[in-house]
């Protein structure tokens, strides 16, 4: 019994030297893209050495976000769970690319200093690997389109169509008679 638990602890021991335990998740982004309005679309790009996967997990924080990080699609999606956002990784040089068009994604990004995660596992910001993520910060500041408000306040379209049901009625009443 003592020399197969001996031999089990050598062979985890190799095994440990041989196979890599942590790989190391790289994210590059233009310069001109780590500040940005509200509205851009911003081109997220790396490598992943170290480890074999599919695609990385990519997940945001900032202002009036969960702090343990969102999904870049929909901002009111807390990351974990399964839930993330992903870029696939080309397995032959592990490279990867993700473009997030910040005027369609659904919640309220505003103005502010925002922390991009990029992972190794689908983890959210408070699990993760030391060595299997890496972040970057984009400066978002408002957009430079004007937004698309109604330039007409919320009970006037609704007094419309109460007086165009009225007219409405009072012209099948005059029909009848």
């Amino acid at each position: 019994m003592r020399r197969s638990y001996l031999l089990f602890i050598l062979a985890a021991a190799l095994l440990c030297a041989l196979v890599p335990l942590a790989g190391a998740v790289t994210l590059t982004l233009n310069t001109s893209e780590k500040q940005a309005h509200i509205g851009d679309t911003i081109t997220l790009s790396g490598t992943v050495t170290g480890m074999k996967t599919i695609a990385v997990y990519l997940f945001v924080t900032g202002p009036e976000l969960d702090p343990s990080g969102v999904t870049l699609d929909n901002l009111n999606i807390p990351a974990g769970r399964g839930l993330f956002t992903t870029a696939p990784v080309h397995l032959e040089n592990g490279t990867w690319s993700y473009t997030w068009d910040t005027a369609v994604i659904l919640g309220d990004l505003k103005p502010g200093t925002f922390t991009i995660y990029v992972v190794g596992s689908p983890v959210d910001r408070l699990r993760f690997v030391k060595g299997e993520y890496t972040t970057t910060e984009i400066v978002f500041y408002p957009s430079e389109e004007p937004t698309n408000e109604a330039p007409l306040g919320s009970p006037l379209p609704v007094a419309a169509l109460v007086i165009a049901g009225i007219v409405l009625l009072g012209y099948r009443r005059m029909r009848r008679e």
